[in-house]
Parts: C-alpha cells; structure tokens; sequence
C-alpha cells in the first residue's frame, strides 16, 4: 500500500494554530512601541522647554567679544574728534556703586568690570591745565593734613570750599606760594602724575592722562584720598561747582539723573573739564576733556565738551549692550 505524505500546513492554517502565541507577540510589541514614543514625545518636550525657559548662560567669551567691540567704536570716536590736535580725552570706567542695581547683575558686572573698557586718545600730550590743577592742590592738601602739616582751620576751609566750587584763585595760589612749587611737583610724580606741573612764570601744565589718575584715585578712596571725611567733602564741593556746560550737561542729557563731581579750567582758548560721573543704576566712570584752540574763548568750549560726553555716555552704557548678553 503507498505510503502517504502528510500535508504541508499553510500559512493561514499555522497563524491559526498558533494565534494566541502571534497575538501576545504583537500586543507586547505595541506596547514598547508606544513606550518608546511616550518616552521620545516627554524628552523633546523637556528639552524644548528647558531651552525656552532656561537660556544658555552668556559665556566669558562673549562679553569679552563685546567689549572688544563698544571699546573699539569708542576709540574710533576719540580719535576722531582729536584729530585736530586740539582735543585730549581720557575715559576710564569704574565699576557698579555697591549695592546698586548695577552691581546686581552678573553680566553687567562682568562686562562693565574696571578698566575694562579705557580709552584715550593725545591723553600724554602736556597741555594748559587751567583750573583743573586745583585737584592736584586739594591731592597735596589732603596728602599734608595725613602728615599732620596742615591744618584746616576756617579761613582754610572757606578758601578750599571757593577754590573747588567757584574756581577761585587766591587760595590754590597761596598755598603754592607757601609749600614751593618745587615740593608739589615732586609730590605729584611720587604720585605717579604729571611733573613738573608747576614752573615759574608759565602757565600750570598736566596731562588729560594725569587728571584721569587723580580722579580715579579719588573716586576709589585711594592714598591721597583715603581719609572719608576729607574725601566726601570734596567730592561735595565738586558736585556744587557751578560751570556744569561741559561733563554734567552731556551726562545729564545722556540719562536723566546722572550725578556729576568735576572741576573745570578755562584760560584764554582753553576749555577743560575733568569728572566722575554716576549714573542712575549706578555705573560710574571718570572723563577728562581737554580742548584749546579753534576760535575758543570764555566758555565757548565747554557745549562740545557736553556732546562729547553724550556720545560716550550713550556708546558705552547703552542699556541694549547687557541686555543682548542675558
């Protein structure tokens, strides 16, 4: 009898057969599957909220790009307007007040730090000091009274206070007539200023860069200015002196509010301001302006003077520059 083959089995009868197997398999593909896409779906939209909520923090190399950048449009602009040779800025930038809203921010700290954003420009050129030679007097004056060599009886006091606020003559003349111009010159180079600032029968003469070193020694409480009283007192009479067209018009007009101790010069074509500006979040910088020539007279100089210190004011501290950096 021949012997019979079995049947191949289809493939719908083995499905058939082992449904329950094929079924299981696929419910427990699907469920990874979705698992899977769940888990992918929850990442991206961690991630993309996390980018949304939380930005990458600005890097040391962008605010350093940055200042490299507003320092190099505010040295282009110095030079500019000291081609003539007329002209001598020096800026220095201080730093936030503490405390101040300024000083509260992170970035704004690091892009405005100290020094960082300096500029001059024929700042080392010797040029007529005017009445801006009166710091270097009340420097000396503050350096003597530490020394217990001077004393600041009223008659002292009232002449100081005139000499700063209404730039008089009669006290800082005075007081080099008594202590010798020789003395004073070799105090103001231990000082690491310009010397000799005083000679005999010439005009008093320094450097934009030397007003910039006293005020910026001013401005930090630095030998000779370390004592507070005599310090605030000063600074006092700075913001009270009266011929405010130059630095504290152009600060002013830059931002409403802007705090300004200067000392101005002015002698026949020569217009000079030099000041420690603070600005209303706190930022504070220090500028010397130094002009002469150009048809000048009286206080003719001293308008550009403010435009000046407006264009710088408004490159420098445009409050776009930290808040692109956040």
């Amino acid at each position: 009898m021949p012997m019979k083959h079995a049947r191949p089995n289809s493939i719908g009868h083995l499905l058939f057969k082992y449904r329950i197997i094929v079924m299981a398999a696929a419910i427990v593909v699907l469920g990874f599957t979705g698992i899977f896409s769940v888990q992918a779906r929850q990442k991206n939209a961690t991630q993309a909220q996390a980018t949304t909520a939380s930005p990458q923090p600005t890097t040391s190399r962008q605010i350093t790009r940055e200042q490299r950048h507003v320092k190099k449009q505010l040295h282009t602009y110095l030079k500019h307007i000291t081609a003539d040779g007329n002209t001598s800025v020096s800026f220095y930038n201080l730093g936030a007040v503490p405390g101040s809203r300024a000083a509260q921010s992170p970035v704004a700290q690091k892009f405005y730090q100290r020094g960082k954003l300096a500029a001059s420009a024929n700042a080392h050129t010797p040029e007529v000091s005017a009445s801006t030679y009166k710091l270097f007097i009340a420097a000396y004056l503050f350096h003597l009274s530490q020394q217990h060599a001077y004393t600041w009886t009223p008659t002292n006091q009232d002449g100081f206070h005139r000499m700063i606020v209404n730039s008089a003559n009669d006290f800082p003349e005075g007081i080099l007539d008594t202590y010798g111009l020789s003395g004073i010159n070799e105090f103001l180079a231990n000082e690491g200023l310009y010397s000799p600032t005083f000679v005999p029968g010439q005009e008093a003469t320094t450097t934009a860069t030397s007003l910039r070193k006293v005020l910026v020694k001013l401005a930090r409480a630095e030998a000779p200015f370390n004592n507070a009283h005599n310090r605030s007192w000063l600074l006092s009479l700075m913001k009270q002196q009266v011929y405010r067209d130059g630095i504290p018009a152009g600060a002013t007009a830059a931002a409403k509010g802007t705090v300004v101790a200067d000392k101005v010069g002015w002698l026949a074509d020569t217009n000079n301001d030099a000041g420690i500006v603070t600005l209303p979040n706190g930022q504070r910088y220090v500028l010397v302006i130094m002009t002469h020539g150009a048809g000048q007279s009286g206080f003719s100089g001293f308008p550009r003077m403010g435009r000046i210190t407006k264009h710088i004011q408004k490159l420098v501290y445009n409050p776009k520059l930290v808040k692109q950096l956040k």
